[in-house]
């Protein structure tokens, strides 16, 4: 799976130095940026690792301007059902409880670390990005996506109108509804639904969490703090059903005839 738009490469990571390119974007955004840290960080080398690495794709979005090892410019991890990490685990499931997906006997798969280089943001990166996610769900087969993703900060005052609005709109169906673990747990109905202010909950929602509520995307039930990444994680889930067919058109004209 590849494609060209304007400079902007869209593709699966090949190789070592791939790698390390998201790694070093994910770097700047998720450590720098937003002042992450875990206990794979490399900050002589600038780079954003995990043991689960090496088990994910990694989607990446190369600017062919750029020069090598900086070359990467927005990168999603993609972990298919059948490839469960360490303890037959999906990443995401040290903060939420995913048995109604597991028991669904639907295909998976989970998404992370999906992040966009600060020149990059605003422009087609986040289109392509979303591109190349559907080609990868439709080759595949996959039913269900799913992954956790993050508001910045752990102040639940400053997010109780998008987490409000999440909950009294975009709660998923029983069927699909992970809860997140009791631990780190945040309670995500802060808010009764009249009292909620739509421009103020649009103005605090990430780009990447509208992103899939305009394609039909869903929460889980309850948020999870993340201290380290100084984060507030939500989990969402879509029948990529309902993806697939907004992007089918665009993917089989860009592929051409068979």
């Amino acid at each position: 799976m590849a494609g060209v738009d304007h400079g902007l490469e869209i593709r699966l990571a090949q190789g070592e130095a791939d790698l390390r390119a998201a790694q070093r974007l994910r770097y700047e955004v998720f450590v720098a940026e937003l002042g992450g840290d875990g206990p794979l960080v490399d900050h002589a080398a600038r780079l954003e690792a995990d043991e689960w690495d090496a088990l994910f794709d990694h989607l990446v979005l190369v600017d062919t301007a750029r020069p090598a090892g900086e070359h990467v410019v927005a990168v999603y991890r993609l972990l298919p059902g059948d490839r469960v990490g360490p303890g037959g685990r999906f990443y995401s499931e040290g903060e939420f409880d995913l048995g109604p997906l597991r028991s669904s006997g639907r295909s998976l798969v989970e998404l992370g670390r999906s992040c966009v280089a600060a020149d990059h943001r605003g422009g087609s990166a986040l289109y392509l990005m979303w591109n190349g996610l559907a080609a990868y769900v439709l080759e595949r087969g996959i039913e269900v996506m799913f992954g956790s993703a993050s508001f910045h900060g752990t102040n639940s005052e400053a997010l109780e109108q998008p987490l409000s609005w999440l909950y009294h709109h975009h709660l998923a169906p029983p069927e699909l509804r992970v809860t997140a673990r009791a631990e780190h747990r945040r309670e995500m109905n802060l808010m009764p639904p009249d009292a909620l202010d739509r421009v103020a909950a649009q103005s605090r929602m990430p780009a990447l969490i509208k992103a899939y509520l305009r394609l039909g995307g869903c929460v889980g039930d309850g948020a999870w703090v993340d201290s380290a990444f100084n984060t507030t994680d939500v989990c969402l889930v879509m029948d990529t059903g309902r993806m697939s067919a907004r992007h089918r058109d665009f993917y089989v004209r860009k592929q051409g005839p068979a």
